[in-house]
Order: structure tokens, then C-alpha cells, then sequence
């Protein structure tokens, strides 16, 4: 090799030396660097945020209110924590009990959980709040129930008596949060107490715009526990949650609200438990439709319900074919919208009704419950039957859902 060669093979090295380095240098530049202290926008329920709550839980005893929305990923909250080292000692299982396989309104019984050994007590049957002996060896109670924002689904109803009954004997409660689907809508007459029941107990709207962790802080605040009792609570929030956010539950809360159709009908078909008439109970798609025999000839749309055992077993026209509206594809994006229950579906069917005298006739079948109970209001039913117009019902409503609305605003978490 000459001279002039060698030189040439020297150059040539150097040369792409310098240009990898050069490279390396703007892969560099171009690549963002992820620091300690960046801040996730990434929503978590309470519930997954472990983070934050397994010191607090560290060398204490724990009893647990869940049902089957009660998750963590695609695990169950029991089970996520009992791998996690966390001394679960009791289960408390409300309506549907615990693992969610009890009808709507079916009183379910204490038991031991196969799957884990642990004792499961039951708060819908013989018991709806647990006693100072349930409360013995616990220390701490967490309360992981998913909720849809409504007042008379239940589970806000067990949440205050877990609260009265913690406050009663010294125990704290922490509360996993989660999801309001129905957050955006507060909407309807504040509940009349003569009205009050097992499926609404405190002067709140239909649609109360709350998650159950500021539901509890709204139960504290407002004084109303019995025995104006405070109960010592501790929220895990959720992150990166407002009221507005479209959430899809990734479990059903309950057998009977399983789309996400239904959820969001919910609010406004769940009234149609005060009228004589199926709102899809015995079908696979309750909540979304609504009908009676007598409909016939006046509505095309027909379903048949049936017996779906966890579901409804007796359904109100059970083995009868029902006429009347399909709301399976209505258009939900109008409840962002407006930011109100529909009432007008009680309206037309009551205007189409043939049987206008039973229509909100609720000894015809131990299915329903009376009107009242669900609007929470006495002057609902006689609006109906006299026709007024949507306004005037909902000029009725005031002031006092205003008043809510503003009270509403010291208990949020979230915007």
C-alpha cells in the first residue's frame, strides 16, 4: 500500500467517526426526556391508586363494602389487596350481594366467600347497617361501590349507614372513588321527606351530579347522619376526573344496568317503576325500553319479557307482549346537552294510554312502587293527569334544586 493510500483510508475513518458522533448527537436533542417529577394526566379511579393509600392501611384491620364494580384493573379489590398484604377481615356485601348475583331487591344472606374464606356480611337482608359487633375487629373500613349519580340507586343509602355506624363506634372510613356517568346532570324536584324511603332519604335531586366521595363529604357537612354525627372519612380522589368526562363503566353496577345505554337512561327511565308499565326488566336490554300490553295498535315496537334468573325473575308482564317506545339507540349526547331527566317519555305514554286510570296505579303489581317515592315529590302524579306543560313541572322544581346547585359547590372534588 502507498503512501497516498493509506492517507486516504485515515481520512476516511475520521470522516465517519465525526459523522456517527454528529448523528448520536441530534438522536439526542430529539428525544424528550421524562423527569421524577413529571405529572401524569392519565385518569386512575381512586381505587388504582394504591400509592396512596397502602401506608394508611399498614398494620390495620380492614372490613371492605364492595360488590362486583369494585376493581382494580381486571381484579377484584379484595383480591388486589390481599395480594398486596393487606388484612382484609370482613366483607360487607349490599344490594345484590357481594359477588352481584341476587335480582334487584332480593334480600341476600350472610356467608362465607369461597374464594377468599372471609366472612361476608350482608347489609340487604336481616340487616341493612353493620352492628357494633360486626365493627369489633375492624379499624379501618373502605368503601369501593361504583355509583351512576341517581338518588334512589341504593348504594348511597348503605354508604350513609356505613358512615353512622363508623361514626358511632370510632371507626374511619375511606372511601375509593370513582366515576359519577351521570356527573353532568342535576336534575329534578328535591325529595319531600314524607317521601322518604329506602330508595331516597336525603333532600337531593333526582340526578344529584355527585361522586359517592363527595356524596359522604355532603352527608358530614350538611348534618346529615343520625344524631348529627361526624364521621371521620379519608377520599382517595380520582385523578385527572371532572364531571364532564364521558366514562363507561368497565363493569356493570348492577344486573339490570348492564349498557351503557341504560346508565344514562337511567335517571329518567327508572321513573317508569311508578307506572304501570315494563321498562325491560325480564328482557336483556332493561332501562332502554318501555311498554305494556294495552299499547297495542297505538305504539309498533313490541318486546316479551321474560324470567332472567339474577335479573327478574317475575318481571311485570311476564310472558306478555309489551308495546310501546324503543330507546335502545336514542341519542344520549342530548342529556350533555340539555343537562336534564327526561320526563316527556312519562308524558306521551301517559297521553297514550288507554288505561289512564291505572296508569299510576301501583298496588296492580308488588313490581312498582308509588310514584312519589321516585320523583320525591306529591304534586308530580296530579301535573300528568292534568297536562301541564314541561315548564310548569319544572317551575315547580324550584327554588329548590337552585338552592342544591349552589349548596352542591362547597362538597366538590372535582370541577
Amino acid at each position: 500500500m502507498n503512501k497516498s493510500s493509506l492517507l486516504l483510508i485515515i481520512f476516511l475513518a475520521i470522516f465517519a467517526l465525526s459523522a456517527c458522533g454528529q448523528n448520536s448527537k441530534k438522536t439526542q436533542k430529539t428525544t424528550p426526556k421524562t423527569t421524577k417529577n413529571q405529572v401524569s394526566t392519565q385518569f386512575k379511579t381512586g381505587a388504582e391508586q394504591t400509592e396512596l393509600y397502602l401506608p394508611l392501611l399498614k398494620g390495620k384491620r380492614v372490613g371492605m363494602v364492595v360488590n362486583p364494580t369494585s376493581v382494580i384493573g381486571k381484579t377484584t379489590t379484595v383480591d388486589s389487596l390481599l395480594k398486596r398484604g393487606v388484612k382484609i377481615v370482613k366483607i360487607f356485601g349490599p344490594e345484590h350481594g357481594f359477588r352481584g348475583n341476587a335480582s334487584a331487591g332480593v334480600h341476600v344472606g350472610n356467608e362465607v366467600d369461597a374464594k377468599t374464606g372471609i366472612k361476608v356480611v350482608s347489609l340487604y337482608g336481616k340487616q341493612s347497617t353493620p352492628s357494633k359487633e360486626n365493627l369489633a375487629d375492624i379499624d379501618v373500613m373502605i368503601f369501593d361501590i361504583q355509583d351512576v349519580g341517581v338518588r334512589f340507586y341504593t348504594y348511597i343509602n348503605t354508604l350513609q349507614r356505613v358512615m353512622e355506624a363508623c361514626a358511632a363506634n370510632g371507626k374511619e372510613v375511606m372511601i375509593f372513588d370513582r366515576p359519577n356517568p351521570n356527573g353532568f346532570v342535576i336534575d329534578g324536584p328535591i325529595l319531600d321527606p314524607q317521601f322518604k324511603s329506602g330508595i331516597g332519604i336525603q333532600p337531593i335531586p333526582v340526578s344529584h351530579g355527585l361522586t359517592v366521595g363527595e356524596y359522604a363529604q355532603m352527608l358530614n357537612g350538611e348534618g346529615w347522619l343520625k344524631n348529627k354525627l361526624k364521621c371521620k372519612i379519608t377520599v382517595i380522589k380520582n385523578a385527572n376526573y371532572n364531571h364532564d368526562m364521558p366514562y363507561e363503566l368497565p363493569v356493570a353496577p348492577s344486573p339490570n344496568l348492564n349498557t351503557a345505554q341504560s346508565i344514562l337512561l337511567y335517571p329518567s327511565t327508572c321513573l317508569f317503576e311508578g307506572i304501570y308499565a315494563n321498562l325491560g326488566r325480564g328482557t336483556q336490554y332493561p332501562f332502554t325500553v318501555l311498554g305494556a300490553p294495552y299499547y297495542k295498535g297505538i305504539y309498533e315496537f313490541s318486546f316479551k319479557p321474560t324470567g332472567i334468573k339474577g335479573m327478574a325473575e317475575t318481571p311485570l308482564f311476564k310472558d306478555e307482549v309489551c308495546y310501546g317506545l324503543d330507546l335502545r339507540n336514542y341519542d344520549t349526547s342530548i342529556f350533555r346537552k340539555t343537562r336534564q331527566i327526561n320526563i316527556q317519555w312519562v308524558m306521551e305514554l301517559y297521553k297514550a294510554s288507554p288505561k289512564k286510570e291505572t296508569f299510576f296505579d301501583s298496588k296492580l303489581s308488588n313490581q312498582l312502587l308509588p310514584i312519589e317515592r321516585l320523583i320525591g315529590v306529591a304534586d308530580f302524579r296530579e301535573q300528568i293527569i292534568a297536562d301541564k306543560s314541561e315548564a310548569e313541572i319544572r317551575a315547580s322544581w324550584e327554588p329548590g334544586l337552585s338552592k342544591y346547585k349552589e349548596m352542591r359547590k362547597k362538597y366538590l372534588l372535582y370541577n
